[in-house]
Parts: structure tokens; sequence; C-alpha cells
């Protein structure tokens, strides 16, 4: 392990990460919100950090080996949570326990959306902006807008790259180059949350919601502005708008990539995952707006349909903003949401959750088994599309899925040993490790009740299904660390 390369690579990146206290320190110096002072001694504090850190091993120039990029990639997310914290620990309009910042900066960078924070709407903008801003870095991934930049800095990113990327398969890449992949990456992202946030802004938000809220839609984030997130607009113009950025945000890079290079929107439709992926939503969407229909949750037609629809795709997506208080819905209604927020957004994307993709081959190999019972000696291959899917693939896709229940499991009676009842334990755990944000009983509205314990657990499983299971479970091996 290379850990004066490690150490520098962290600096650097924390030196980096410093600069994201300075917009939210232009909005406190301009709206005069008293908040000025906490980010500048936030910006202060990380860039110290970074480079005391940086300083020593300033001149260790070896290349960056695979695990060393794990472990970077591990302790700079946990780094980054705890150091994202401090303007939040900082701030006299929150007055939050370390443990409460902590919860709400990890919350952030992985796109989960849980929050601690009630009184959203009379919050700073200083302070709003700067949550909005740290799910958007964490969208998709810091690590790989570092990758753009590093090269520049003498530091080689492949590694990072293939530790942070998400998705079952790790190793294709856009374009020759790693920087060239990573900034086509961001020039996608980007873009995307400009037409967002010009769309919001023509459906009727002021110019700032429309920017915070782009940034969380197109991060898959679900932070608001408000404490009725999108319902508090009341309108059904802006719903509309976060339902197809959220759509396109849940979609693999890939292929908005590839579909934007060859001028082909037919390039979606040869993909299997993505087919899969509209068909889920096509299902839920359907039964959703006919059970609220049928059990006269809603006065008209046309309500039930625009609840059911937006709620559907924003907790299936895993971006979790909420239109009405899903929770309350009949019978069956919310564990489905929540179990279908398991199957999450497409591999590739901003979004958490298992990924359509293992869903899609978790079912065809089941299937393929239940073939096999009945012709023990048949030779049946798993495709997607018209190509045969490796054996390695399908066996990594079922160790991933172990993995998960095993860690599901042990933070779900870790939780309920904590006190909470098997209802908040269930639906916490499942909407942290899959990045979803509101659960149901106690963390239906806000996390901002739970015991500190049971707030670490949680930032663990944040942090597990953000960085996919392996790459943090990894460093936990005995194999890992020896030489």
């Amino acid at each position: 392990m290379q850990f004066a390369v490690i150490q520098r690579i962290l600096g650097l990146l924390l030196a980096l990460f410093s600069i994201t206290m300075l917009p939210p320190l232009l909005i406190a110096w301009w709206s005069q919100d008293g908040t000025a002072f906490d980010f500048l001694m936030a910006f202060l504090i990380i860039l110290t950090v970074g480079t005391v850190l940086w300083f020593p091993v300033r001149r260790s120039q070896k290349e960056l080996r695979l695990r060393d990029g794990f472990v970077v990639v591990v302790l700079f997310w946990l780094g980054l949570g705890l150091a994202g914290s401090i303007p939040l620990l900082l701030s006299e309009s929150l007055t939050m326990s370390f443990t409460d910042a902590a919860f709400e900066s990890i919350s952030a960078l992985t796109t989960t959306g849980a929050t601690v924070i009630t009184g959203i709407d009379a919050l700073p903008k200083s302070v709003l902006f700067y949550r909005h801003e740290l799910q958007w870095l964490g969208g998709m991934g810091i690590i790989v807008l570092a990758v753009a930049i590093l090269p520049m800095l003498g530091i080689g990113g492949m590694q990072l790259y293939r530790a942070e990327t998400p998705g079952p398969i790790k190793d294709s890449k856009l374009t020759p180059r790693i920087t060239e992949t990573a900034k086509a990456l961001w020039y996608l992202y980007l873009s995307l949350t400009i037409a967002c946030a010009i769309s919001y802004w023509l459906a009727g938000m002021t110019l700032f919601d429309a920017i915070l809220h782009s940034f969380s839609t197109v991060s898959i984030g679900g932070f608001s502005t408000h404490d009725l997130s999108i319902g508090y607009f009341n309108s059904r113009l802006i719903d509309a708008v976060a339902v197809v950025f959220m759509l396109i945000a849940g979609v693999n890079f890939t292929l908005h990539f590839f579909a934007w290079r060859s001028m082909k929107p037919d390039v979606y439709w040869h993909d299997s995952e993505f087919k899969a992926y509209l068909r889920i939503l096509l299902v839920v969407c359907f039964i959703c707006c006919g059970y609220l229909i049928y059990e006269n949750v809603y006065t008209d037609y046309s309500t039930a349909i625009t609840h059911g629809i937006f709620q559907t795709i924003s907790i299936a997506t895993t971006t979790g903003f909420t239109t009405a208080s899903y929770q309350d819905w009949p019978n069956f209604l919310p564990v489905l949401l929540i179990f279908v927020s398991f199957i999450g957004a497409c591999a590739g994307s901003t979004g958490g959750g298992l990924k359509v993709i293992r869903v899609v081959l978790l079912f065809k190999q089941g299937r393929r088994e239940i073939k096999k019972l009945v012709h023990p000696n048949a030779i049946i291959p798993i495709k997607l599309g018209d190509k045969p899917v490796q054996e390695s693939i399908i066996n990594s896709v079922w160790g991933f899925f172990a993995a998960y229940i095993v860690v599901f499991t042990f933070i779900l009676l870790l939780l309920m040993a904590t006190g909470l009842d098997q209802i908040t334990a269930f639906s916490a755990t499942a909407a942290c490790i899959n990045n979803m944000g509101p659960g149901l009983g106690d963390v239906s509205a806000h996390y901002g009740g739970l015991n500190d314990i049971a707030k670490w657990l949680l930032c663990f499983a944040m942090l597990i299904g953000r960085l996919e299971i392996f790459t943090l479970l990894v460093l936990l091996t005995p194999t890992f660390w020896r030489k």
C-alpha cells in the first residue's frame, strides 16, 4: 500500500473541495444572512487540512494502483462527509450537533436526501444553496470530477474511476482516455442541469428555487427548499418537469452519451436495461394510480393519477421528492413503493438501489434455473438483447445481491437494537442503503428524532449504498491488506 501517494491525493482532493465553500459564501455576503463567517471559516479549515496532508508528501509521484484507488475513494467520501459538515456545525441558524451535521452532509453527498432539519423554508439562502450544491456534486461523484483535473496534477485516474463508477460493468469507457470520459460525463450532467433549471423557471419557480431543484433533480438527490418538497408549489406543470428529468437522470449516462454523439434516439430502444426500466415504472404507475382511484383517496381521477405517477417515479428512481404523504396511502401502496426503490435506477445513472440491470439478470438467472429443473442437460445462455452474458458477470451479480442482503439485515437488526420499531428500522435502512431518503414510520418526514447511534448506522448505510457495497466491504477483508 502506497500510503504517501494516498495521503497526497487526499490532501489535494480536500483542498479542491474547500472551493465548494465559496459560492455559498458569496450568496451569504450578497444576502447578508449572517452565515458568511461560517463558510469562510469552513473554507479555511478544509483548505488548511488539505494542505497539511499534501505538503509533506507532495513529491510522491508513484503510479496509483487499484488497491490504492479503493482506499482513496472510501477515505475521501468519509472525509468529505465530515468536512462537509463543518459549515452546518458552525451555523447559528441551525444549532446542529456534530452527529446531525455529519448526517446531513453525508446524506447530501450520497444523494440520499434524508434530512434531520425541520423548518427548511426559514433557512438562510446560503445554507439552502450549500445543501443542494453538495447533492449536485455527489450526483455524478466528486471523484469523477477530480479525475478530469488530476492528470494536470500528475496523478492517474483510471483506478479511481473503476472504484467510483456505479453499476455491474465497470470497465467500459465512453472515450479512450479516462480524462475525456470524466469530462464527457460532466458535460452531459451540466447540460441536463441547465435544461432542468430553465424548465423549472419557465414552469413557475423562482430562479433561485429552479436552480436548486435542478441540482437535486438531476443528481436524484431529493432535497428541496421547502418542507413540503415539490408539493409546496402545487403545480402540475412543475410536477411534470420533475417527472421528466427524474426519468432522464435515472437512465445510464452511457446511453445519453452515445445518443447525443450519434444523434440517434433509437440507441435507447436497443438497450435491454432501458426497456426494463420503463416497463417497471409503467407497471408500478398503473398499480398506484389504479388503487388510489379504487380506494377514492382523492376526490378526482386526475389528482390520483398525478400523485400516483409522481410518487412512483420519485421513489423508484430513488429521488425522494414528494407531492403527497405517500406513507399515508392505503394498504400495500407505501410498502410497494419502498420495495420498488430496491430496484432503483439504471446502472451508470445518478440513482441508487440495486440497479435495474442487476435485477434483470437476477430474474433471467432464476428463470434459467427453473428451466433446468425440467431440462437438466440443456445449455441455456442468459442474454441481454442478442448478446450472451458471461457467467462471471452473472456470478458477480449474485455475489453483490448476497452481500447486499447480508449488509441490509445487519444494519436493520442493529437499528432495532437501538430501540427503533420494525417499520421505522426497515424503511430507514431501505431508504438510506438505496440512497432514496424518505421512509415510513418515524422517518416519514425527517430523521431528526432518531438517536445518535441510529444516525451513524444510517450514515454507514448511505456510504455503503453510494459506493456499491463491495468498494467499502473490500477494505474490511484481511486479503485486501496482505502484501
